[in-house]
């Protein structure tokens, strides 16, 4: 199965593609998409659109695993992520591909093995689950590679459900 990790935001967005047979990680590539400050918003999101779709048909993802935001103290900040959040599920859509989000707290958990570990403990053991020699940069992309473990994590799970679901099976 192959995941695109997705780290919402507005002047970067974080991307991280994996491939996932069973117990085997493997790291196809990762980066930002960034636009640049002081470009017109509505610029920025077409930016993020058309620069998603290409991660797309590069990486042929099975899945996109994005973060669930959450409601921070920054109302505008919010608001523009979730701006930009809505063009990626957009995106995604368009293009034929399955989403699932994920708390902070659930890839902690999956990645680390504890909801409240600490970002750098996430971001190593990122590193060390894809055998990669650094963490990844900009964090934006290790977090994005950590959501994407979440959902391989995940998957097997949520596929039985969705099985069980489209069957009419009881669960």
């Amino acid at each position: 199965m192959r995941i695109l990790g997705i780290d919402p935001g507005y002047a970067i967005v974080g991307f991280g593609a994996i491939a996932y047979e069973g117990m085997d990680f493997v790291p196809l590539g990762y980066g930002a998409i960034t636009t640049e400050a002081g470009t017109q918003f509505a610029l920025r999101l077409v930016s993020i659109y058309d620069d998603l779709g290409e991660l797309i048909r590069h990486y042929k993802p099975d899945c996109i695993a994005i973060e669930r935001l959450y409601f921070t103290s920054n109302q505008k900040t919010v608001i523009d992520v979730a701006q930009a959040r809505g063009v990626i599920v957009l995106c995604a859509q368009q293009h034929g591909v399955s989403m699932y989000e994920y708390t902070p707290l659930q890839v902690k958990q999956a990645v680390v093995g504890y909801g409240k570990a600490e970002k750098r403990q996430v971001m190593d053991m990122t590193r060390r689950i894809l055998h990669l020699k650094q963490i990844p940069k900009p964090d934006d992309a290790a977090d994005a590679l950590a959501l994407a473990i979440c959902h391989g994590h995940c998957a097997t799970g949520i596929q039985w459900m969705e099985r069980k679901v489209r069957t009419g099976d009881t669960i």
